[in-house]
C-alpha cells in the first residue's frame, strides 16, 4: 500500500471534519466529490449555496453530502465576530470591521471554524497566494503550545525503499521559513515529529542537518545547528534526535557510524532538517527529480489546528489528497 493510500485509510477511519473556502474553484468543487466518494472526511463548502449548487451542476461535480454555510446567514456569526474582536483586541479590531472580515473573508471565516470546533481543519490556497493562506491561520488558529514557528515538511517517498522507513523521510523546512534561527529550528525538529508520527505513523529519528558532523568544522552556520540541538535537549522533547550532522551521515549507515558512532540517529533518520529554506528546497526538489522520489507537501505544521495550503497550480487530486493528510493531523 502506497502513502496515499494508506493515509486515506486513516483518514476513512477518523472521519474528520475539513473545510474547503475556495467553493469558487470548480477544482474544489470536483475535489469535494472525490472526498466523499473515497469517504476520507466531512466536507464544508464556504459561500451561497445557491450559487454552489449552480456551479457544482455546471462543472459536473456531484457534491451531494457536503454541508454548505453562507457566513452571512450563519446563526454562530455574532459569536465569531466576538471571537476575531478578542483575537485582535491589541490591534484596535472593531465589530464592525471584524464582522466585515468574518462575512467576505471565506479563510478568516473557516479558520475561526477550525478553531472554534465547528469544523477539524481547512485546505485552502488553490485560488489565493500562501501568504493570505497563513494569515489567516496564524491569526486565527495560532501556533500550537509550546511552538513559535509556523513551518512546513515533505513526505518524499522513494521507490527503492532504500532510505529513511521503506522509502519515507520528511524533509523541513522547503516552503516557509528563508532564515530560521536556532530556535526556530529546533520548533522545525519538533512540528515535523509530530507530522512523521500523526500522519505517516513514523516514530521519529530527527537529523540536524549541516555541512559538519560532531564539530569536523568550525563555523557560525554550524554554530546555529548545534544550538539547535541544545535547545532540543532542553525541552527534553519526546523523540529521538542527533546534530549537527551531515546529509549522508544521516542517511547511510556506515557513514554514520563513522562520523558519529553512537548514535541513536546518524545512518537511519527518518527526519532531515535542513539548515535554511535554501538548501532544504533544493534538496526535496533534487530528490524529486534526480531519484524519481514522489514530494507529498508542503504540509503545514507548527499550528493549532491543522490547515494546509495547496498551489495554485494544484489538480483535483491533490485538494483530495491534502484534505485525507488534513485529516490525520487532527489530534483530539
Amino acid at each position: 500500500m502506497g502513502l496515499i493510500d494508506s493515509i486515506k485509510s486513516k483518514a476513512k477511519e477518523q472521519l474528520r471534519t475539513i473545510v474547503l473556502p475556495e467553493s469558487e474553484d470548480e477544482r474544489v468543487l470536483k475535489a469535494t466529490q472525490q472526498v466523499l466518494k473515497d469517504k476520507t472526511a466531512n466536507v464544508i463548502l464556504i459561500g451561497n449555496e445557491d450559487k454552489i449548487k449552480a456551479d457544482a451542476k455546471a462543472c459536473g461535480a456531484n457534491i451531494d453530502g457536503a454541508s454548505i454555510i453562507n457566513p452571512k446567514s450563519f446563526n454562530n456569526l455574532d459569536k465569531y465576530v466576538d471571537e476575531l474582536v478578542l483575537l485582535r483586541k491589541s490591534k484596535g479590531l472593531t465589530k464592525e470591521e471584524a464582522r466585515e472580515i468574518m462575512t467576505t473573508e471565506p479563510r478568516f471565516f473557516g479558520c475561526m471554524m477550525v478553531r472554534l470546533g465547528d469544523a477539524d481543519g481547512l485546505v485552502a490556497g488553490s485560488n489565493s497566494p500562501t501568504a493570505d493562506v497563513l494569515r489567516a491561520a496564524i491569526q486565527v488558529i495560532k501556533t500550537a503550545p509550546g511552538i513559535n514557528t509556523v513551518s512546513s515538511t515533505f513526505i518524499m517517498e522513494t521507490a527503492d525503499g532504500k532510505f529513511g522507513d521503506d522509502g519515507l523521510i520528511l524533509f523541513a523546512d522547503c516552503a516557509v521559513n528563508p532564515e530560521p534561527n536556532a530556535e526556530q529550528l529546533a520548533d522545525i525538529a519538533s512540528a515535523t515529529a509530530a507530522t512523521a508520527k500523526s500522519v505517516v505513523g513514523l516514530e521519529p529519528r530527527v537529523a540536524m542537518l549541516s555541512f559538519s558532523t560532531k564539530g569536523s568544522a568550525k563555523h557560525p552556520l554550524v554554530d546555529k545547528v548545534q544550538f539547535a540541538c541544545d535547545i532540543l535537549e532542553e525541552r527534553n522533547v519526546d523523540f529521538s534526535f542527533d546534530g549537527e550532522m551531515q546529509a549522508d551521515a544521516a542517511i547511510i549507515e556506515a557513514v554514520g557510524a563513522s562520523k558519529a558512532p553512537g548514535s541513536k540517529v546518524a545512518g537511519k533518520a527518518n527526519v532531515l532538517v535542513f539548515p535554511d529554506l535554501q538548501s532544504g528546497n533544493i534538496g526535496y526538489k533534487l530528490v524529486q527529480r534526480f531519484a524519481g522520489a514522489a514530494a507529498h507537501g508542503p504540509i503545514v505544521q507548527g499550528l493549532n489546528k491543522p490547515v494546509n495550503d495547496l498551489s495554485r497550480g494544484c489538480s483535483v487530486e491533490d485538494i483530495s489528497n491534502l484534505v485525507a493528510i488534513t485529516a490525520t493531523q487532527v489530534v483530539k
